[in-house]
């Protein structure tokens, strides 16, 4: 087991990182002085996967457990989902106190972490990711959201939790498309932080896909203390955490096109070769530098090519993007492999011409 500790002007937290560590997600919460009653959220597939396994857990730390049915897709990430658990944590006489687990992917966590975000104005937070994508990023630094019309995550809070456990062996229950998806992420933190870590996917991705524990563990670990690196810097997001953003701009706006159709790892794939290859147009990075980024994409199994989506209607929606500024569009590019810079000195003419011939 690997711990990655995130630390914080106002709060801090660790995240537990190995295979099999749901069974012992009571006794953390005990020494949390967590006690009597826990609220699960959790979508229908996790939990006929791993409900039984935490819930008895759980019950023989001595907690009453409450499982709540979460949303089982990003169409079900609104404000009336929220509404239905507000309900159900009533209906529970859930207190200030009373953790509330969010065990799933990256849907499930971002609205389980907006509920208890704002729930009696905050009850404790604990993530339980189970998918690669929400291991590796969503469920690291405390952003909470929901979706609000075609917008992706309009509507949200930055919001900690008190703990988060990562059980690695949770992934190797993933299809292997959202195991991709999940990968994205990955790749995302090695290309924008450290190209060590980029070399290390590139020569253990077989590894990765064959659910090595120890290869598994590093990789999960390892993305995850790169994000809490920087989040620690920038917990509000006001300059550094921007990076983090990389291939996200254009990302969100082909995954809203979509529909949400187009899988959020396989969107933002698409998202960093497009960034990757305005960086190049505008004298940044080299191409050699965008073929080892596209070779690794395609071994990890990730969309290189846009869809068949309208790029004005992209163009359109990335102008409702939450980071710009004064009606910019705020772009994250690369220097080179592991050193990202954020500038809304991007031409949008270029922008469209970039995703025009993709």
């Amino acid at each position: 087991m690997r711990t990655v500790s995130v630390r914080l002007e106002a709060t801090s937290y660790d995240i537990h990182v190995g295979p099999g560590l749901l069974r012992r997600v009571g006794d953390w919460l005990m020494e949390l002085g967590f006690r009597d009653r826990v609220v699960i959220v959790t979508d229908s597939v996790v939990r006929e996967l791993y409900g039984s396994t935490l819930g008895q857990n759980l019950s023989e730390a001595g907690f009453t457990v409450s499982v709540m049915n979460g949303p089982e897709s990003e169409e079900q990430k609104s404000l009336e989902t929220a509404g239905t658990l507000y309900e159900e944590l009533t209906e529970f006489h859930a207190e200030r106190g009373t953790p509330v687990l969010a065990l799933g992917g990256g849907v499930i966590g971002d609205l389980t972490g907006f509920v208890a975000a704002t729930y009696m104005r905050g009850v404790p937070l604990v993530h339980l990711p189970t998918t690669l994508l929400a291991q590796a990023d969503s469920s690291l630094g405390g952003k909470t959201g929901v979706d609000h019309g075609r917008l992706k995550n309009k509507i949200g809070a930055f919001y900690q939790p008190r703990m988060t456990v990562s059980d690695t062996a949770t992934l190797k229950s993933l299809p292997r498309r959202q195991f991709s998806d999940g990968l994205a992420e990955v790749i995302k933190h090695a290309a924008i932080r450290d190209e060590g870590f980029f070399g290390y996917l590139e020569s253990k991705l077989e590894q990765v896909f064959a659910h090595d524990d120890d290869v598994l563990e590093e990789v999960v670990a390892h993305s995850a203390a790169i994000k809490a690196e920087v989040v620690e810097k920038d917990e509000r997001d006001l300059g550094l955490r921007n990076i983090l953003n990389f291939g996200h701009t254009i990302g969100h706006a082909i995954e809203s096109v979509s529909g949400f159709r187009l899988d959020h790892g396989q969107a933002v794939a698409i998202g960093m070769l497009a960034a990757a290859r305005i960086s190049s147009r505008m004298g940044f990075l080299d191409a050699a530098a965008i073929s080892r980024l596209a070779r690794l994409m395609e071994r990890a199994g990730l969309q290189t090519r846009m869809p068949g989506l309208d790029t004005e209607e992209i163009m359109t929606v990335m102008q409702h993007d939450k980071k710009n500024i004064g009606g910019r569009i705020r772009f994250v590019l690369l220097r080179t492999i592991g050193q990202a810079f954020v500038t809304d000195e991007v031409n949008p003419a270029l922008v469209e011409e970039v995703l025009a011939s993709e």
